[in-house]
């Protein structure tokens, strides 16, 4: 019986192994494709607008990217385990209102920063112990958050916009170093050690083994209720930063400020080679591909294109990156 436990675990980590290997690959291609994309955008749109490569342009991009690309971290651990986080959108209103409430209020910065935190960890928290242990599929389990953590912005603040935040407060949403904002600059920081994390650590290798095998994952010891935790609720906390970040930027908190974000971070992990079948992805493609999104609508906006056609191009791309994606495993089985 223990040797036949022992082949067992033997075959799942050889498995794991030539998965890890062939991700690493496909990663490799997969970002680079992206890089060049964002690369010809920026040509073209260069010498289609004269607008476009100025420094205060370039200033604005990575201002709208910001927020999408720290959201963007949190889904991509999600969509490398197979599941998907619906309420990041829900929890940026949420944890900004409370945060801005806090602050218009008389409580110190600080803690208004740590409350906004702590409800994007707590809602990650619900969703994790809902898709372990209440067996919930995640679209399911993070849709039911959404609604809750929308109707609770809605609530504390009578549907009503929170205005008078602190001046030290949004002036650092606003202002910057050159053309990197310093919301941009938090940005970078949480990618890197986000991608750190994943690449390189225990933690980052259990992320892809449950996508890429549960079954393997499992046989192999690994806890998968204790990581899928964790993973959401790096989602929610993230999702948090991202409302708090806002609210700074834009010097407002809106209940509603981050309807259809979600939206914008799956699509940003899907360009940036991330799989919605588990397993792949990286945090690297995922920057590069909330940043081509960026790009792309800057640009079509400076060349007087319409909102609505930008919605279209934008569902175009990723339903391109989620074709290229099928094609890839289609040839690799």
């Amino acid at each position: 019986m223990a040797e036949e436990s022992g082949k067992v675990n033997a075959n799942a980590q050889r498995e794991e192994d030539q998965g890890r290997l062939w991700r690493s690959l496909r990663s490799v291609l997969n970002s680079s494709l992206v890089a060049v994309a964002l690369i010809a955008l920026v040509i073209y749109f260069s010498i289609a607008s004269p607008y476009f490569f100025t420094s205060t342009n370039w200033y604005h991009i990575l201002q709208d990217v910001a927020v999408v690309a720290i959201l963007t971290v949190g889904q991509a651990y999600v969509i490398i385990t197979a599941g998907i986080d619906l309420s990041q959108g829900s929890v940026i209103g949420l944890s900004g209102v409370v945060s801005a409430l806090l602050m218009t209020s008389g409580h110190p910065i600080w803690v208004a920063v740590i409350a906004g935190i702590a409800i994007g960890a707590l809602v990650g928290l619900i969703n994790g112990v809902l898709i372990t242990f209440a067996k919930l599929p995640p679209f399911i389990a993070t849709l039911a958050t959404m609604s809750v953590a929308e109707g609770a912005s809605l609530i504390v603040t009578g549907g009503e916009p929170v205005f008078n935040i602190p001046a030290s407060f949004s002036n650092f949403g606003q202002l910057g170093i050159g053309i990197f904002p310093y919301i941009a600059l938090v940005a970078v920081v949480f990618a890197v050690v986000f991608h750190v994390i994943l690449a390189y650590t225990r933690f980052g290798r259990f992320t892809y083994a449950i996508g890429s095998n549960k079954l393997s994952a499992r046989l192999s010891g690994l806890n998968i209720p204790r990581q899928l935790i964790s993973v959401y609720m790096i989602s929610g906390i993230m999702s948090a930063i991202g409302g708090i970040l806002m609210t700074a930027w834009v010097n407002t908190a809106m209940p509603t400020a981050g309807s259809n974000y979600e939206l914008n971070s799956i699509a940003a992990v899907v360009i940036g080679g991330g799989s919605l079948f588990g397993g792949e992805g990286t945090i690297l493609g995922s920057m590069i591909g909330a940043l081509l999104m960026a790009t792309l609508s800057n640009g079509t906006q400076l060349l007087g294109v319409s909102t609505y056609w930008q919605e279209v191009l934008l569902g175009l791309v990723v339903l391109l990156a989620v074709y290229v994606d099928n094609f890839r495993r289609r040839k690799s089985v």
